[in-house]
């Protein structure tokens, strides 16, 4: 039965997660976020009430 034979299949599969974990990653953490984020302050900004002025 050839489905039996693990060769061929065994090698695609070390091939593939060789490249998930070497390639993939490297070309990932290349990019860099367009806007950094800021630090956000601990002071609670107060919200005002909107009216509507259709009501």
């Amino acid at each position: 039965m050839p489905q039996l034979n693990p060769a061929p299949w065994f090698a695609i599969l070390l091939f593939s997660w060789l490249i998930f974990l070497t390639i993939i990653p490297t070309k990932v953490i290349k990019h860099i976020t367009v806007n950094e984020p800021a630090p956000v302050s601990a002071k609670k900004q107060e919200t005002q009430p909107w009216d509507w002025p259709w009501q």
